[in-house]
């Protein structure tokens, strides 16, 4: 079929109760692998590349990969730019035919942050492209293995957190379609328990109205996934723990077989990626 909306999807999550996985790709095994296990779970998917990603694979190069395979699922499947921080890569996944674009303007003041936000949106509806935005900071620490840069004390830091009246605000003024938020989840691997702050989380998706996106589910219990979709998440983002599942399988094939070609490493990595990201969607969809 074809690629599906992003907001359809979404609001399909918020009114099933269930929260979608948004799975970063960065190759032809990776998104065969995410379709696959999608269409075996009978459920929606979102493909993303992230901005992070840009020094592995371009996004030029990329997003024809992630469009085709989409195109041949048979389940609803979104293409989204993930982590888009600057104009003109947001601009050149929308040219590229990705119907998802995420601008991530939290390094801008709140003000900086509602502009650019509110003139990517104005583009990217006039052209059906769902917009996903971002207020408060979900830190990426340094040691996490997410290519962060981030003091691993700032984990615990609730002024980064994501204010309710803000984020109320923001959407209003901004006419953002989902809304990414902080409430205590971090990118990359966790270094301790995290303590999400679920009522905070409850009032932001209270006060917005529109699906919450919660960045950093690599990691997280089953109870803190549980609670964060019963207290208004509707998209999960998860990559971490799916690479890492991924290199070890890989590893672990390779210490068995004396000659590993590379086109078996590439049929190794797919059914990785099938296997952890089927996991991941059965937690997801609460099942």
């Amino acid at each position: 079929m074809p690629i599906t909306s992003m907001s359809e999807i979404l609001y399909g999550a918020k009114a099933g109760g269930y929260a979608v996985g948004c799975f970063n790709s960065i190759d032809l095994s990776m998104a065969r692998g995410i379709i696959r296990a999608a269409g075996d779970e009978k459920m929606p998917v979102i493909l993303c590349h992230a901005g992070v990603h840009q020094k592995y694979v371009p996004l030029e190069s990329v997003a024809p990969i992630l469009i085709e395979e989409a195109g041949k699922a048979k389940v609803p499947v979104a293409v989204l730019l993930d982590h888009g921080k600057d104009f003109e890569l947001v601009m050149q996944a929308i040219n590229l035919g990705l119907n998802g674009v995420m601008f991530d303007g939290t390094e801008l003041d709140f003000e900086g942050n509602i502009a650019g936000t509110a003139e990517i949106v104005k583009i990217a509806h006039a052209l059906d492209v769902t917009v996903e935005g971002e207020l408060g900071k979900v830190v990426r620490p340094a040691d996490g293995g997410a290519d962060g840069h981030d003091n691993s004390d700032l984990v615990d830091d609730a002024s980064l957190y994501t204010d309710p009246d803000e984020a109320a605000e923001f959407v209003q003024r901004t006419g953002v379609d989902a809304l990414a938020c902080a409430f205590g989840t971090v990118h990359g691997v966790y270094r301790k328990e995290p303590n999400l702050d679920y009522p905070r989380l409850k009032a932001i998706a209270e006060k917005t109205g529109i699906p919450i996106v919660m960045h950093g589910g690599s990691g997280l219990s089953a109870d803190d996934i549980h609670k964060a979709i019963d207290n208004g998440v509707t998209k999960i983002n998860y990559y971490t723990n799916l690479a890492l599942y991924v290199g070890n399988e890989i590893k672990r094939k390779i210490s068995q077989t004396d000659e590993p070609f590379y086109h078996l490493i590439t049929v190794w990595a797919e059914q990785a990626v099938y296997e952890d990201t089927r996991k991941a969607i059965k937690l997801f969809s609460k099942r």
